[in-house]
């Protein structure tokens, strides 16, 4: 199946040469290219592409403000495309506002065609995606952002114990392999839960997970 792309960037030259990296891979087509927030929101509801390649900061409508409205379509559209964010460095001021929007991932501008590749069909394929440098870092920068909060029982209600505890080291940043040794359970049987947390709590992916864990007080700085 081809995934279909649409790159939003102000400066010309990265947004060509995004669009010439993903053309030239097998089975990714991108349909479109946009210079700032208005035309990404625009193009995006016209040509309705599975991903949409976005910088985190342009003119006008940055990637955040376009991120968001694309999240949250008018009632007569269906269309919710998943967002790849571009940026400059490896923890940007505007990552955990971009998640909080319903950024899938992020990846880095000096990213290599390969990875570059790869982060689309990650992303089409309903999964999160950080670029290596930016995962551990990113969740101590929401450690320091959110401040610790009680429990919010009520939204964790639907959870057990054990899927408690895999969330928890969800938000820690720890992968399927890590939580499997950590607790003692097969990586297959983490999957599992990994999905039933995500399907329970109406979470997209993996890296929602890790800002809900911090706004409902699962998991704060002091824990």
């Amino acid at each position: 199946m081809t995934i279909s792309v649409l790159i939003a960037d102000d400066q010309a030259m990265v947004r060509a040469g995004f669009a010439a990296v993903l053309a030239a891979q097998p089975g990714i087509d991108v349909v479109g290219q946009a210079a700032d927030g208005d035309e990404a929101v625009r193009l995006a509801h016209e040509l309705r592409p599975d991903v949409v390649v976005m910088d985190v900061r342009m003119p006008g409508m940055n990637g955040i403000e376009a991120t968001r409205a694309l999240q949250t379509p008018p009632r007569s559209s269906d269309y919710v495309p998943r967002v790849l964010m571009l940026t400059t460095f490896d923890i940007d001021d505007y990552v955990y506002d971009a998640l909080r929007a319903g950024a899938s991932g992020f990846l880095l501008k000096d990213a290599l065609p390969d990875e570059v590749a790869r982060a689309v069909r990650v992303i089409a394929a309903g999964e999160a995606l950080l670029a290596p440098s930016v995962t551990r870092r990113l969740i101590e920068d929401v450690a320091r952002q959110a401040p610790p909060k009680p429990v919010d029982e009520h939204l964790l209600a639907g959870l057990t114990e054990r899927e408690r505890e895999v969330l928890v080291l969800i938000a820690r940043g720890r992968s399927n392999h890590e939580i499997a040794a950590e607790l003692f359970i097969a990586e297959q049987t983490v999957k599992t839960h990994v999905s039933k947390i995500l399907a329970k709590l109406g979470l997209r992916d993996r890296v929602h997970a890790v800002v809900f864990a911090y706004d409902t007080g699962l998991v704060s700085p002091a824990r």
